[in-house]
């Protein structure tokens, strides 16, 4: 029964999405919302049937598709992937509830409900053909999101974005298909199956080689420094739901793969590479917020403040701990509620203003009243303020990789100070202080339709922030898992007595 509630998960937006073509204009986005929040409740229903004290993978599916060559349709949940794809379907739900009057409405939808399909495949697909089939696919909707709908440069941010994020997995593919390959060397057969390959431990050298090509196609997508460059652009020109899914979940799939593949499938390289890809996430931290603070623009601000807490997220995924790993995942869910909200407040604004410059606000606190109260929540959230949902994600982050390095840690943490200062700024420019535009004099607090988008997250943002055990303790059960993988497919001693010098620490 759970596999076919995953399967239908997966497949109900692509089907919503073909129907929508019957839909009239008039009635297209009540129907988007409505598919919307059936496919959210479908996500939830998944959290109902998960087993929260198993790690491991459940509900799976194997549909064969080239028996032949080992390609099959195969889908899996753990508690990692899991609150992923919840992520995923209300993402898109608030989305389209906040979504307002676009040309073209009925096309963006569709394009959207086509593009969250392909976000939940990507985060239950366990055949690596599979994962790339929808990791590519996803760019297609995003690519026309941006092209269509987006500002003056569209054009050339979402190519950039495509450019960028399809040379990546191009790399990724060749070691797909070099790893495949190994495996029939040995075995006989033909398996791109991750539950085959978790028990096919490799060499060392191969594990460098495959470890490189994993990774960049993973480092783009994020985007670590410095193949960050297309993401402010993207976000810059994007239509505000664009925005929100692409920092809340299109962001995610980098760091969800090196959770799901790189460090069970490559130890020793994950090891071999710790450091190096630390000091890399610190400079992503420091650099981002440096440039975010230099930013006028609110949107370029969230985009590059985006950049500095997924050098956090890398950080403690590389801690190879189980509270660094859990923090990061956690810190990716995060993440995705807070951009999200912010990338939709600043939608708000520019909506009534058709600007995004801070200095062309002033004392919007005493007009919109209500749009000044979430925006300060969620601003918290983002800043990591105890209580809210980012401190969690950011502290244990920090904590897991203290166990390995407490400089580099310390560097990292000094991110946080940077982030309160460039958010604190920019809420102090837009919200308080004298009216100094007459054109804000009379601008309209937030909309039913925005309160009904913002609130939920606002809520969701200091509940998991109170209590965050509900989401932490799956995603730790399937974390220990992961670690117990990468300590059985260690090829060097090394490797072993590192894994085993982590654990020790927690224990203590």
């Amino acid at each position: 029964m759970g596999s076919i509630l995953l399967l239908a998960t997966v497949l109900f937006p692509l089907f919503a999405g073909f129907v929508g073509f019957a839909v009239k204009q008039k009635y297209i986005k009540i129907y988007a919302i409505t598919a919307a929040f059936m496919e959210f409740v479908l996500s939830l229903t998944l959290w109902v049937a998960l087993d929260e004290n198993e790690g491991g993978f459940q509900m799976l599916l194997n549909l064969p598709l080239i028996p032949s060559f080992g390609v099959s349709f195969l889908l899996g949940l753990d508690g990692i992937s899991l609150f992923l794809v919840i992520l995923s379907t209300f993402i898109t739900l608030v989305g389209l509830i906040g979504l307002g009057e676009m040309p073209n409405l009925k096309n963006l939808i569709i394009s959207i409900l086509f593009l969250e399909m392909t976000m939940v495949g990507v985060f239950v697909s366990l055949d690596l053909l599979l994962f790339y089939l929808f990791w590519e696919l996803s760019l297609v909707p995003m690519l026309y999101i941006i092209g269509a709908w987006g500002a003056d440069k569209r054009i050339y941010a979402a190519v950039k974005f495509f450019l960028y994020t399809f040379a990546g997995s191009v790399l990724m593919l060749v070691g797909i298909l070099y790893f495949g390959y190994l495996y029939h060397e040995i075995n006989g057969v033909w398996s791109f199956s991750l539950i085959d390959w978790k028990s096919f431990p490799l060499s060392y050298s191969v594990q460098l080689w495959l470890f490189g090509a994993f990774f960049l196609g993973f480092a783009i997508k994020v985007p670590m420094f410095p193949f960050h460059t297309w993401l402010p652009y993207a976000h810059g020109q994007a239509p505000t739901i664009g925005s929100v899914i692409l920092a809340a979940v299109l962001l995610k799939m980098g760091t969800y793969g090196f959770v799901r593949f790189l460090l069970p499938l490559f130890p020793d390289a994950s090891v071999q590479f710790l450091i190096p890809v630390a000091v890399v996430s610190v400079i992503m931290v420091i650099y981002a917020a440096l440039i975010a603070f230099a930013q006028e623009d609110m949107k370029q601000v969230i985009a590059y403040s985006s950049i500095s807490h997924m050098g956090i997220i890398i950080l403690g995924t590389f801690a190879l701990n189980i509270e660094g790993i859990s923090g990061s995942v956690f810190f990716m869910i995060s993440h995705g509620l807070v951009s999200g909200a912010l990338f939709m407040l600043v939608g708000v604004i520019y909506d009534r203003r058709h600007t995004k410059m801070m200095h062309e606000f002033g004392g919007l606190a005493s007009v919109m009243p209500r749009y000044a109260t979430i925006f300060a929540i969620v601003l918290m959230g983002s800043v990591g303020l105890p209580l809210t949902i980012g401190f969690v994600g950011e502290f244990l982050s920090l904590m897991g990789f203290y166990k390995v390095d407490w400089l580099l840690t310390a560097l990292a943490g000094t991110g946080i100070i940077l982030g309160a200062v460039y958010m604190l700024r920019l809420y102090r420019k837009s919200f308080f202080g004298e009216i100094r535009k007459r054109a804000n004099k009379n601008l309209k607090d937030l909309y039913p339709r925005e309160l009904f988008a913002l609130v939920p997250i606002t809520i969701l943002i200091i509940f998991l922030g109170v209590y965050p055990k509900a989401v932490l303790n799956p995603v730790q059960e399937s974390v220990k898992n992961t670690l117990e993988v990468m300590s059985q497919n260690a090829q060097k001693y090394e490797t072993k007595l590192f894994l085993e010098q982590v654990a020790s620490k927690e224990r203590r």
